[in-house]
């Protein structure tokens, strides 16, 4: 007599019929397309006739496969991070942390290899996620903190005697967001250079920035002197900056709507649009704050007579002092992806500009020596999105205090993922 189980597992097996085969392909075809304008639109720019059109298909044909837009995102979501799950799962069967984290790099890049050559689509950038209201974006959550968990296996159980659950944590969330932000930058290369970037990438993972013999020390420089030298307190104008930079980094540029950026301000919303003619100026706005900020920052750091060693680390100490003060965040680069393409270039080519002048400061450290040969360029973007993780320290390390934030984030970038 067959048992429960039996009953289960013969089930498990029946072949799909024609029919069901054909969903399933036209519903991976309708996530597949959707990943593509979800990752250049946002959730807000995207819509279930655009989605349609792209497959050949009229809006109701899609709305039988997903009825609301919400639904179809939630979907190019979770098959998103399965497909980084897989990617995470394979690299865990190896043996040693710093091949596990080599592997999962090969990995990635070898995605983006089929993606190029049309044997896959876009992976949805994770940007939007927040933007989602519950129950949605609880699914969604949930599905990329089992992924967050597999990332934190990378080094071990007792690989590493000296890593408590904090540098776990902030070591794992620093190699994740690393390798979503590659999307910014891998389009600058061909695919035969991946290889190369994998190298490049696991060396800085590995290694960290530091010359033979230099110390990790760094003092953040006092954020009053170089951002408010006229104004102790911030203006009413920079005030509903803050405001509104915190906002959009909490919801997304989607759920950061004006109702709720006056509520937060205690302001009327026609107040809102006296002081803004659209929401996307505000972004901007923001946008353009963050940048200013990072280039006092920097200006204050480069024209000192220390080495470069020294300037890059209190350049960063200084930037997580800032990211967690009153006057702070940063602007996530996470907004990027939901204004329109206009804007997006603008600001792309904005934060460029300050990534290249890191890219500067390590070109010339490694002349004189005092930071290791890597590639400046590379480097530059990860140490910019180290940065720009780090605002997320309540998030991801909760048990952490605030002020180890320059310690759990700038410290592994700069010295080595694997150095205590």
């Amino acid at each position: 007599m067959a048992t429960s189980e039996d009953s289960l597992t013969a089930k498990d097996t029946v072949k799909p019929t024609a029919a069901t085969a054909r969903y399933a392909r036209k519903k991976l075809a309708i996530v597949a397309a959707a990943s593509g304008i979800l990752n250049r639109d946002g959730i807000k720019g995207m819509t279930l006739a655009n989605v349609a059109a792209s497959v050949g298909l009229i809006t109701t044909s899609v709305t039988y496969y997903f009825k609301r837009k919400e639904d179809l995102a939630v979907a190019c979501f979770l098959e998103g991070i399965a497909q980084f799950d897989a990617l995470i799962t394979q690299a865990l069967q190896e043996s040693d942390a710093r091949s596990r984290l080599r592997r999962f790099l090969d990995l990635w890049l070898d995605l983006n290899r089929r993606i190029a050559a049309g044997d896959g689509h876009p992976v949805p950038m994770f940007n939007d996620i927040r933007s989602l209201q519950r129950p949605q974006r609880t699914v969604v959550v949930d599905a990329y903190m089992r992924f967050f968990g597999k990332v934190c296996q990378l080094f071990g159980d007792d690989e590493f005697p000296w890593l408590d659950d904090n540098n776990r944590r902030s070591r794992a969330h620093l190699i994740a967001e690393q390798i979503f932000w590659t999307v910014a930058w891998l389009p600058r290369y061909d695919v035969e250079d991946y290889d190369r970037i994998r190298d490049r990438m696991f060396d800085l993972f590995a290694c960290g920035l530091a010359g033979t013999g230099r110390e990790w020390n760094p003092v953040a420089l006092s954020l009053q002197d170089i951002l408010a030298p006229t104004e102790p307190q911030p203006t009413p104008r920079e005030t509903f900056l803050i405001a509104a930079t915190r906002l959009i980094n909490e919801r997304g540029y989607r759920g950061a709507s004006v109702e709720k950026i006056s509520a937060r301000l205690n302001v009327t919303k026609g107040s809102f649009y006296h002081h803004n003619e659209a929401k996307d100026d505000l972004v901007v706005e923001c946008f353009d704050r963050s940048f200013e900020a990072i280039r006092r920052i920097q200006r204050a750091v480069t024209g000192r007579a220390e080495n470069h060693w020294w300037k890059l680390s209190t350049i960063a100490a200084t930037l997580m002092a800032y990211q967690l003060s009153d006057r702070g965040p940063l602007l996530r680069t996470s907004a990027l992806s939901a204004v329109p393409l206009a804007i997006r270039y603008e600001m792309v080519r904005k934060s460029n500009r300050v990534s290249d002048r890191f890219a500067s400061i390590i070109s010339d450290g490694i002349a004189t020596g005092c930071i290791r040969a890597v590639d400046p360029f590379i480097a530059a973007q990860m140490l910019t999105m180290t940065l720009n993780a780090s605002a997320e320290i309540s998030w991801w390390v909760p048990q952490a205090p605030l002020s180890a934030a320059t310690d759990l984030y700038a410290k592994p970038m700069l010295m080595g993922i694997f150095t205590p």
